[in-house]
């Protein structure tokens, strides 16, 4: 069982519809795949049709996987399982600062899922704390979208930075350009600098497209509604090479 988190420092910048798309794919490619929707927002689950449980369980999610098991909902699509969020879950980093080994706990309770998916995808908040450092912990790689503007240069250097001084495998990371609109200089000059700069940088690349933003109106992945449009195709390509890093 492989463990893929996609996450960023920065909000807005496609995390979700990279979430929804590439477990969607990795379903559709054969592996048993769970979605676990760790965004409070819920857009993840949203997109999937999947509603969150009524009641508050967000204080036991660390504590046993069987707790994950009693959340799991299927979705539409063979092979793909959703755990959908929950607003209690914008309460995960003061859980996580009260457990020993907090930064160990994420990892623990996935790995009673090894018997039943051969991947597991994580749609992770935008933010920098205790839940993040255990994300960092679990992941076998951290998918990371970078939109090709100054701004997201540097929030994708301050994780760079991060992971350094913390001890983090800078290994885990893998990047990818996110929203780009190819007849802008500036997009094109920074990814250029960045791809020079960090060479890991993955090949295939998400455009700007309305049929990234009308996922919200259909709520579901692009493949379903826009099947022969260019972001599909490249949300297919971005699968493919995660995949052969996997």
């Amino acid at each position: 069982m492989k463990v893929l988190a996609i996450y960023s420092m920065k909000g807005g910048v496609g995390k979700t519809a990279a979430s929804v798309n590439l477990a969607y794919w990795a379903a559709a490619s054969g592996l048993k795949t769970l979605l676990i929707d760790l965004d409070p927002q819920g857009a993840s689950s949203f997109y999937f049709r999947v509603k969150p449980a009524k009641k508050d369980w967000g204080q036991r999610f660390f504590k046993t996987y069987e707790n994950l098991l009693k959340q799991i909902r299927a979705s539409d699509y063979e092979n793909l399982d959703i755990i959908p969020a929950h607003l209690s879950f914008r309460n995960f980093d003061v859980v996580l600062h009260n457990l020993q080994k907090r930064n160990k706990r994420l990892k623990k309770v996935l790995q009673g899922m090894r018997k039943e998916y051969d991947l597991i995808v994580l749609d992770c908040p935008p933010s920098l704390g205790n839940l993040s450092e255990a994300v960092f912990t679990a992941a076998d790689h951290l998918l990371v979208p970078v939109i090709p503007t100054t701004l997201s240069e540097r929030t994708f250097n301050q994780l760079l930075a991060f992971f350094a001084r913390e001890g983090y495998s800078q290994e885990k990371i893998l990047a990818f350009f996110s929203m780009v609109q190819s007849q802008k200089n500036m997009h094109k000059g920074i990814q250029d600098t960045m791809r020079q700069a960090w060479p890991d940088f993955l090949t295939s690349s998400i455009p700007f497209s309305v049929d990234v933003e009308n996922m919200g109106e259909y709520r579901a992945p692009v493949d379903q509604f826009a099947h022969n449009k260019p972001a599909n195709a490249a949300y297919q390509s971005l699968w493919q090479e995660v995949h052969r890093r996997l």
